[in-house]
């Protein structure tokens, strides 16, 4: 009998600290799908587009610290411009959530190479993290090419977005 109440005492304390953690920044979505994003970098805007026409949502954003201009090679602090994808997601970003693009494309990687230098990788759209949120406070551009945003706007993107999503960014 004792050790039935320890059980089922046991079994209430954990479910209390269940319920009192703080809740996941992994978002479920189960609305229309995102079919294409829209970034257009004079703008500093990001538009999620379901049916390719109309505008679900729409975010300010943070660029490279040297917004203009397409991406050059790594370490240019500029962000790309271009057709790109989505191609994975990170839940434990240094930058909170975040979501890859296929940065570098055939044309960025010939551009580079052209002046002998690596296009690089690992461009992301991103929440601020702790350190964006002291960056963000000094300039509007401060990442090294991505695509940054609120963190907790970065948490409906990730949900919202699929691998293969069309990524269009614009001067």
């Amino acid at each position: 009998m004792m050790r039935t109440f320890r059980a089922v005492l046991g079994l209430f304390l954990l479910a209390t600290l269940v319920a009192c953690s703080s809740p996941s920044k992994i978002k479920t979505y189960d609305g229309p799908p995102v079919t294409q994003v829209v970034i257009k970098k004079a703008e500093r805007k990001m538009y999620l587009f379901i049916n390719d026409t109309q505008v679900l949502k729409t975010y300010d954003v943070g660029l490279g610290n040297e917004p203009v201009g397409p991406k050059r090679f790594e370490g240019d602090g500029r962000t790309p411009e271009g057709v790109y994808f989505v191609d994975r997601f990170n839940p434990d970003s240094r930058y909170y959530l975040s979501v890859g693009i296929s940065y570098p494309n055939a044309q960025d990687s010939a551009r580079a190479g052209a002046l002998g230098m690596s296009a690089g990788g690992d461009i992301f759209i991103h929440g601020r993290g702790p350190e964006g949120n002291a960056l963000v406070k000094q300039r509007r551009d401060w990442t090294a090419g991505c695509i940054a945003v609120k963190d907790k706007e970065v948490e409906d993107i990730y949900a919202m977005l699929r691998p293969g999503v069309p990524i269009v960014i614009y001067p």
